[in-house]
């Protein structure tokens, strides 16, 4: 008989309480009523000296161990019930017999001479020295075959760990597995001390449910998980290990790689199950495509927690959906770090607006024919306590997203009108500054645009001409309803409409004429078309078609009774070419970048100062 240890004994099976009598060594009838319990005792019971080795068993014990108790008498009984094996039952063993008055109690799982195997629980008490002073007569042991009972609790468990349609490990056994499996004990004495998750989950599968029912979507659950254990069982034909396949809920399911090799790994288990979805399933007279979209996480165990671990395979799996579905993406941690960047600045917009972290910077509108100051556009700027200073372009889409950019925009439109008007009662005798402001779509539908701008215009004092609203040509073209209302209504109260990016959007022209636009902002890229100085060595002349775009776009606004303002204007060159075809105002970095108001002051200069590209 020899047993194999389960593992390190719980510490509740230990118990230091002292044992008072036994109820063997203390039978009142003496040793020949000893005997006569001892052997009849249905328990399987042995006596056991100082030494570990058995001095009398009864016959349960001998039927158990698979023979009669006769040749059990003289053995060694840790190596008999598999106490020795383990170190810390067997020090706890050493000290019962050494009569420090401790009790054992453990679970050892026993092979007998046949072959089969049983559990038993095997408990050892010290014997009471029948007189005081006398030397302890050893230990008492009793073993009991708790196989049935370890059975039922194994398929208990399996129950409890296991899904019932796919049979695949449940979200419970999944996340046990992941938090063993990142425990330093794990990978630190072997294996490669990196973990690799593919997480994935069924494009489309809803469909199925709502149109065909959730038998059959079961069934197709059941179908897919087949197949992905078919691409476990394949790639561990030369792994240490078959990667475990779960389910964890709804059509959402995880291959779990320990001990994984790198990324490449990951990638071939993810292709291989992407292959594996692309036959179609015969189901219930049913011929079902699916094809899933696959999350795949590959990092060093240390470090790495469960849930970063999913949080990051989810990220992943967004991805993957994001970028088309029907594909697997890995994660990348730059792309992660700057969507925790973009949810940590949409959850602290509104907060900063209340907080007063935004500013306003202005870049100069110039009059192509004399180079004179004729505006300025404002632009907002995050001054962010972490993330230092942001452009719009980090912020702006967040608002619309979630509505801030209503109070946003209405902040920046009162303090630009605001200091509109301070440049103008700064400087009575110059022509006043018109400052143009950008105005989102949602603005439009989510407050009353048009009573704001008259309610910030009658409180600072700023003439409705001296005002103008951009709205980008995708947001403009096509406007019905409250939109195109609202826009009349700003016209008609003698305030500018802008269209802003014009020649990237929808360029309906024809309906062009029926807005009450009176600015025709061309967007940067055609302008850049125009870069060439003919004095550089090397430069490449401008293409021609730029030039006969450009000049046809600005003879039709012309035409329509609208101003032109091109944007990005950087060379001299550049000025050149757009004054020469009839553009009327400029906007770049040859004339300024974006400044403070105070430097929008100092800007009021003479046409000459921008004449020659000297902000």
């Amino acid at each position: 008989m020899s047993g194999t240890s389960e593992g390190p004994t719980p510490a509740a099976d230990l118990d230091r309480s002292a044992v008072t009598e036994s109820d063997i060594s203390s039978t009142s009838g003496g040793p020949a009523a000893y005997r006569s319990v001892f052997a009849a005792a249905p328990l399987a019971m042995a006596v056991v000296d100082g030494e570990g080795r058995i001095v009398d068993a009864n016959g349960a014990l001998g039927a158990l161990l698979g023979g009669g108790s006769a040749p059990l008498v003289g053995r060694v009984a840790s190596d008999l019930l598999d106490l020795a094996s383990d170190a810390r039952i067997r020090h706890a063993y050493r000290e019962v017999l050494r009569g420090r008055r401790a009790k054992l109690r453990c679970t050892r799982r026993l092979k007998q001479p046949d072959g089969h195997a049983l559990w038993a629980q095997v408990t050892v008490s010290p014997l009471e020295a029948q007189t005081p002073g006398a030397q302890t007569p050893g230990v008492l042991l009793s073993v009991a075959d708790v196989s049935a009972h370890r059975d039922l609790q194994a398929r208990l468990r399996h129950l409890q760990m296991h899904d019932p349609v796919t049979r695949l490990a449940n979200r419970t056994l999944f996340f046990e597995r992941v938090s063993a499996a990142l425990e330093a004990e794990a990978y630190e004495q072997s294996g490669t001390g990196r973990i690799g998750l593919c997480y994935l989950d069924l494009d489309g599968f809803k469909a199925v449910n709502d149109t065909l029912g959730h038998r059959v979507g079961d069934r197709l659950l059941a179908a897919v998980a087949e197949r992905l254990n078919g691409c476990a069982e394949e790639a561990g034909r030369t792994r240490p290990s078959v990667p475990l396949v779960a389910r964890l809920g709804g059509d959402e399911f995880a291959l779990l790689v320990e001990d994984s090799t790198g990324t490449d790994q990951l990638a071939d288990l993810a292709e291989s199950v992407l292959k594996a979805l692309q036959a179609p399933f015969d189901l219930a007279g049913h011929r079902l495509n699916v094809s899933a979209s696959i999350g795949v996480v590959e990092r060093a165990a240390g470090g790495t927690t469960a849930t970063g671990l999913m949080q990051a395979a989810d990220t992943t799996l967004y991805w993957a959906k994001v970028d088309g579905k029907g594909r697997w993406t890995l994660f990348d941690p730059e792309r992660n770090a700057h969507l925790m960047t973009r949810q940590a600045l949409a959850s602290t917009l509104r907060p900063a607006i209340e907080r007063g972290e935004f500013r306003l910077d202005y870049q100069p509108l110039v009059g192509m024919s004399d180079g004179r100051l004729r505006g300025v556009e404002a632009l907002v700027r995050w001054d962010h306590p972490r993330f230092g200073l942001l452009s719009p372009n980090r912020f702006v889409a967040l608002a619309e997203e979630d509505g801030s950019i209503v109070p946003l925009g209405r902040w920046v439109l009162a303090t630009a009108c605001r200091q509109a008007r301070q440049w103008q009662l700064d400087n009575p005798d110059d022509p006043p500054l018109f400052v143009s402001v950008n105005v989102a779509v949602r603005q439009v539908w989510d407050s009353d645009l048009v009573a704001d701008v008259a309610e910030i215009l009658a409180e600072t004092g700023l003439a409705p001409r001296l005002l103008q609203l951009e709205l980008t040509e995708s947001a403009v073209m096509g406007s019905a309803g409250r939109p195109l209302q609202a826009l009349q209504a700003l016209s008609d109260m003698g305030v500018g409409i802008a269209i802003d990016d014009f020649g990237t959007g929808y360029s309906n022209l024809a309906y062009l004429s029926r807005l009450p636009v009176s600015v025709l902002k061309l967007d940067g890229s055609f302008v850049r078309g125009f870069q060439y100085e003919s004095d550089k060595e090397g430069a490449t002349p401008p293409n021609p078609a730029d030039q006969v775009v450009v000049e046809a776009m600005i003879d039709l606004a012309h035409r329509l009774g609208l101003t032109v303002t091109a944007e990005c204007v950087e060379t001299s060159a550049q000025a050149t070419r757009l004054r020469s075809i009839g553009c009327d105002t400029g906007q770049g970095w040859l004339y300024s970048r974006p400044v403070s108001p105070d430097r929008i002051s100092e800007l009021r200069g003479t046409a000459e100062s921008y004449a020659v590209g000297n902000p």
